[in-house]
């Protein structure tokens, strides 16, 4: 492929600015660590806003993409080689955009391994874990008649936040500088005790460590602006 026209999604939701990287998105939990990533790292992209169901996610355009149908997803018109390179699942997207351009991953070999290591503990733990307990507490499965769901979600939540705290004592950010780790829990942490109504239920103001990171992290004027993108039209 030779230019963002051999993409059958940009067929759907063309470029405007096809020089630019195109992010296919919404801004959900995963979704945002793409935005907020694009905007901390300063480079110039075009996001489209990628409907769930018939009309975004699960069309023909998008599965050529995505063939997991999940946002985010992202095509970059300078890719490796200078080809275009299309990407999904978000955490291989954060490590690719901090790869391209040297930002928000340490380039000490131990250092590095750190983030990547708190990048798939978000990915594979508190990504599915807090998930589950919006689920269960906000969604469809709050009416559900059996609680140990529930219980059991909340459980790992509580545990996985007193991964976290412990971690942030005496620190700011999960690997000392603020890095693509941070990005990819911010919005995890923020939806489960605003979109998913669990503060109270996760016990969320004991975990003074967390509270304070997230303070920070959603003061970051990067992450004020990745938290909207895309917006809504």
């Amino acid at each position: 492929m030779t230019c963002l026209d051999d993409f059958p999604i940009t067929r759907r939701w063309p470029a405007v600015h096809p020089d630019r990287l195109q992010l296919y998105s919404v801004p959900t939990p995963n979704g945002v660590k793409v935005s907020i990533m694009l905007e901390e790292i300063g480079l110039p992209y075009e996001a489209h806003r990628i409907a769930f169901g018939d009309e975004g996610t699960t069309s023909a355009e998008f599965l050529s993409l995505n063939p997991n149908n999940k946002i985010p997803a992202i095509i970059d018109p300078d890719g490796p080689g200078g080809k275009p390179l299309a990407l999904w699942e978000s955490g291989a997207i954060l490590l690719y955009l901090a790869d391209k351009t040297g930002q928000l991953i340490d380039p000490d070999p131990a250092r590095r391994w750190e983030s990547i290591q708190w990048l798939f503990w978000q990915m594979g733990g508190v990504g599915p874990m807090f998930g589950q307990v919006g689920f269960f507490n906000r969604f469809a499965g709050r009416e559900y008649q059996d609680k140990r769901p529930l219980d059991r979600y909340v459980a790992e939540a509580k545990r996985l936040l007193g991964v976290l705290d412990r971690r942030l004592a005496g620190r700011d950010w999960i690997v000392d500088d603020y890095s693509i780790a941070d990005i990819a829990t911010l919005g995890w942490v923020r939806n489960l005790i605003t979109f998913y109504e669990a503060r109270d239920l996760v016990d969320f103001d004991g975990f003074a460590n967390v509270a304070a990171w997230l303070e920070r992290g959603l003061a970051r004027p990067a992450v004020k602006r990745g938290l909207t993108i895309p917006a809504d039209v």
